[in-house]
């Protein structure tokens, strides 16, 4: 869990399984608030299980993609969510090397751009908070989806209640501030297909025969 408080931040997270966790459910004992938090467990596909490589992450920046690799050496773990976020802080710096203040339309429109790159063979469900835009993507169906309660959105990979949750736009990078949205991006139409992909590689085990 990572707690955001204006530049501030809590991080909590612990490399077990969210089911054995003893911390994980001696915390949500009590009530959970935050200005903005992203809360995350880690389906464990690539990297070791530690701590390195529980989700959430934090970078602060200055102010499997070919775009990605040269990240794997500096992150401190081995998923590729970690390389995703320091490519896109790596961006966001070398665009303040240009102009010394980003507003928000340019931190969005430099986003929408990495996302527009990053997506055209990988699965990109993302939550990223940049301090005052909560940035929200997916390009896999039916795999986010988000809830306006109150004055506040919620962004869950399932419904979580019985109240009207709605599919996250697919290929198309959104923002939001103080819960309502502001900014939406590009629709790059690179949706992902697992099924797809497990017929290709079943294709080329029979081709293998």
């Amino acid at each position: 869990m990572a707690f955001f408080y204006g530049n501030a931040v809590s991080l909590e997270k612990q490399p077990e399984a969210s089911h054995k966790s003893i911390y994980l459910k001696q915390r949500l004992q009590s009530k959970v608030e935050a200005d903005n938090m992203i809360a995350h467990i880690w389906l464990a596909i690539r990297g070791n299980i530690n701590y390195e490589n529980s989700h959430p992450f934090v970078i602060r920046d200055n102010c499997d993609c070919d775009l990605l690799n040269s990240f794997v050496h500096i992150q401190q773990g081995q998923t590729d969510s970690e390389r995703i976020l320091s490519y896109i802080v790596s961006c966001m710096n070398e665009a303040s090397k240009i102009k010394n203040e980003l507003s928000s339309q340019d931190r969005f429109e430099l986003i929408d751009k990495v996302i527009c790159e990053i997506t055209l063979e990988n699965k990109v469900n993302l939550l990223l908070y940049d301090g005052e835009l909560m940035y929200v993507h997916t390009n896999y169906k039916n795999s986010l989806y988000r809830c306006q309660k109150g004055e506040a959105v919620v962004i869950s990979t399932t419904p979580l209640d019985h109240d009207i949750w709605e599919n996250v736009p697919m290929n198309t990078l959104t923002a939001y501030r103080d819960g309502k949205q502001v900014f939406i991006g590009t629709n790059h139409k690179n949706e992902f297909f697992e099924t797809e992909e497990k017929m290709r590689l079943l294709f080329l085990d029979f081709a293998s025969l």
